[in-house]
Order: C-alpha cells, then sequence, then structure tokens
C-alpha cells in the first residue's frame, strides 16, 4: 500500500490518538501544514479507498481509526527505501550516513550493540 508524504501526516495523528474527526485532525495539522478543511478530507477519502483507515458514523460526524499499523508501514517505507536505492542491502545505507557524517557517537554505540546481538542470535 502507497502512502504518501501528506497521507502521512494525517495517518500520524491517528496513530498517536484515535478515533479522531476530520475536525480534530485539521486542527493538529492544518495550521502547520497550510491545510484547509477540503484538503483533510480529501486525505482521509484517499485513505479510506486504500483501507488504511476505517470511518464509523458519531452523529452528524465521523470518526477515523487507523487499519494499517504504523509499524507496517515503517516496515513497507523502509524495505522499499532500501530496495531502491541500496539494492535491498543494509550496509550500503550505514554507509552512506557514516559518508555524510550523519551518524551520532550514541548511533555508533546502538548500531555496535545491535551487531552484537544479532551476532550473539546466530
Amino acid at each position: 500500500m502507497a502512502i504518501s508524504e501528506a497521507e502521512a501526516i494525517v495517518m500520524d495523528v491517528l496513530w498517536r490518538e484515535a478515533p479522531r474527526s476530520a475536525e480534530e485532525i485539521l486542527a493538529e495539522v492544518g495550521p502547520r501544514q497550510g491545510w484547509q478543511e477540503g484538503t483533510v478530507k480529501s486525505l482521509l477519502n484517499r485513505l479510506l479507498k486504500k483501507k488504511a483507515i476505517k470511518a464509523e458514523r458519531d452523529g452528524r460526524r465521523y470518526l477515523y481509526t487507523p487499519l494499517l499499523s504504523r509499524e507496517k508501514y515503517v516496515s513497507q517505507e523502509s524495505k522499499g527505501l532500501l530496495d531502491r536505492l541500496f539494492g535491498g542491502r543494509v550496509a550500503p545505507l550505514v554507509a552512506h550516513f557514516s559518508e555524510q557524517r550523519k551518524l551520532s557517537k550514541k548511533d555508533i554505540a546502538e548500531l555496535r550493540k545491535l551487531l552484537r546481538e544479532l551476532d550473539d542470535e546466530r
């Protein structure tokens, strides 16, 4: 399921707290994104068609809840990034960030810990 950047902003609101109405989502992201009510409702409709969210009637409004979990979305996006840019391999990704000096000492320590844990599992 392909989720656009704008749709991901709406999903992030719902992942933090759901169910939410279109008005609540607009109040949270509208000022920051410069979005109007129509924009948020269009994004919600696109997410409904993709079955990433569901809508339940609550009086005169709808409440939206995610069907796609944040974990599944992150997994899909990270796999897509690795496949597109690094041939599905993690090492070139890490090498790229280290060459660009984007890894902090804390990042490096966490990577070392992760590698030790992976080694211990094998």
